[in-house]
């Protein structure tokens, strides 16, 4: 199977849209098919929040570019694209009286690789790949196979 693009939307660079992003996400994996969008809703949730918090793109007129594509039936990948910020994303560690700080490391902890990388204009983009399948499920399938044969 060859990737294909589920979503292509640019938002404004406004929190009030990233509850949009969770919505147009789900809907979309569900749509072609995938049966759990949990991990990929709260992936893109997220990084587009954190593009909007951390990034150029928070700023009047700012835009937020988010992608999601099938990488299998099984497995989406996820790309937010900012405007680019004075520092490369990356997780924390936050104190346990902090409100926040904890989204890369729930990305980090959700996906099964993510990363960075700059594109033209000096702008971020950060993407993960998510499974959409419960791998649990998934794996006491193959287990209950291996019994059976």
């Amino acid at each position: 199977m060859s990737e294909r693009v589920l979503v292509d939307l640019t938002i404004p660079g406004n929190a009030a849209w990233v509850c949009l992003v969770r919505r147009w996400v789900a809907d979309a994996l569900t749509v072609a098919g995938h049966r759990d969008v949990d991990d990929a809703r709260l992936v893109a949730s997220e990084l587009a929040g954190n593009a909007v918090l951390h990034t150029a793109s928070g700023r009047p007129g700012g835009l937020v570019r988010v992608r999601v594509f099938e990488v299998t039936d099984a497995l989406a990948r996820v790309e937010v694209i900012d405007e680019g910020a004075a520092t490369v994303p990356h997780p924390r560690r936050p104190g346990e009286e902090e409100c926040g700080g904890r989204g890369l490391w729930l990305v980090q902890q959700s996906a099964i690789r993510w990363g960075t990388r700059t594109v033209p204009e000096q702008w971020n983009l950060v993407w993960a790949e998510v499974p959409t399948v419960d791998v649990l499920l998934a794996r006491g399938t193959e287990d209950a196979e291996e019994v059976s044969a």
